[in-house]
C-alpha cells in the first residue's frame, strides 16, 4: 500500500509541470507578440530582436512538452479527465508554438519597414493587435479556468477581428496603389495584419482545447451555436 500514495503523487506533480510549462509557454508567446508589435510601433529594433530570438524558447518548451506528456501516457495511462488534460495540453503548446511563430514573424517584417522612413500605416495596425491581444488573453483564461461561456465568447470577437483585418487590408492596398515608392513597406504590413488575423484563429483553437479539457466535447469547426449544443450534451 505504501506504493500507491507514492505513484499518485508522482502523477499529480507530473501533471502539475506539464501544466506549469504551458502557461509559462503562454507567457512567453505573448510576450513575443508584444515585443514584435511594439517594436514596430516605436520604431525598436531592439525589441523586434528579442521576439525573434525567444522563439527558440517557446520550441524547446513546446518539445519539452510534447516529451513530458508522452512520458506521462506511457508510465501512468491516465484516464477519463486526466487523459484529455495530457492531450489538450499539447494541443494548446502547438497553438502557441504557431502564435510565437507568428511573432517572429511580425518582428522580422517589421526590422525590414524600419529600414524605410517612417510610414503613416503603421498606427493603424494598433487596434487590430489589441483586438488579437484580447483574444489570446481571453482563450487562455478559459483554457486556465475551464471557463467555457468565455470560450464560446471568442467566436464572435475572432470574426470581428476578421472584419478588421479585412478592411484594413483594403486600406493598405489602396495606399500601395496610389504610392508606388512605398510598396515594400506596405507590403510587410499587410503580412503583419495578416499575422495577427492568424493569433486570433490560433487563440479560438486554445479555447476550444479548453472546452475539451472541461466538458469532454469537441467543438472544432462547429461555430458558437453548435458548439453550446454540443458541450450540452456532453454534459
Amino acid at each position: 500500500m505504501s506504493d500507491v500514495p507514492h505513484t499518485l503523487a508522482n502523477f499529480s506533480s507530473a501533471l502539475r509541470e506539464a501544466r506549469n510549462s504551458v502557461l509559462r509557454m503562454a507567457s512567453i508567446a505573448e510576450q513575443n507578440l508584444e515585443n514584435a508589435v511594439r517594436g514596430l510601433l516605436t520604431r525598436n529594433s531592439e525589441l523586434c530582436n528579442e521576439a525573434i530570438v525567444e522563439d527558440d524558447e517557446v520550441n524547446n518548451l513546446e518539445r519539452r512538452i510534447d516529451a513530458d506528456s508522452f512520458e506521462i501516457l506511457m508510465r501512468y495511462n491516465p484516464v477519463a479527465s486526466d487523459l484529455r488534460e495530457v492531450i489538450a495540453g499539447m494541443k494548446v503548446a502547438n497553438n502557441l508554438e504557431r502564435v510565437s511563430d507568428e511573432a517572429q514573424n511580425i518582428a522580422r517584417r517589421a526590422r525590414k519597414i524600419l529600414k524605410h522612413p517612417e510610414l503613416d500605416g503603421v498606427a493603424m495596425v494598433e487596434p487590430i493587435y489589441e483586438k488579437a491581444l484580447s483574444i489570446y488573453r481571453d482563450a487562455l483564461k478559459s483554457y486556465a479556468e475551464g471557463d467555457n461561456e468565455l470560450g464560446l465568447s471568442l467566436y464572435e470577437r475572432d470574426r470581428e477581428l476578421d472584419k478588421a483585418h479585412n478592411d484594413l487590408i483594403k486600406g493598405l492596398t489602396k495606399r500601395m496603389d496610389s504610392d508606388a515608392v512605398k510598396v515594400k513597406p506596405y507590403l510587410h504590413l499587410v503580412f503583419i495584419v495578416r499575422s495577427l488575423e492568424r493569433v486570433g484563429d490560433h487563440a479560438v483553437n486554445i479555447a476550444e482545447d479548453g472546452i475539451f479539457l472541461e466538458s469532454a466535447a469537441d467543438v472544432r469547426h462547429l461555430g458558437p451555436e453548435k458548439a453550446a449544443e454540443e458541450i450540452e450534451a456532453a454534459n
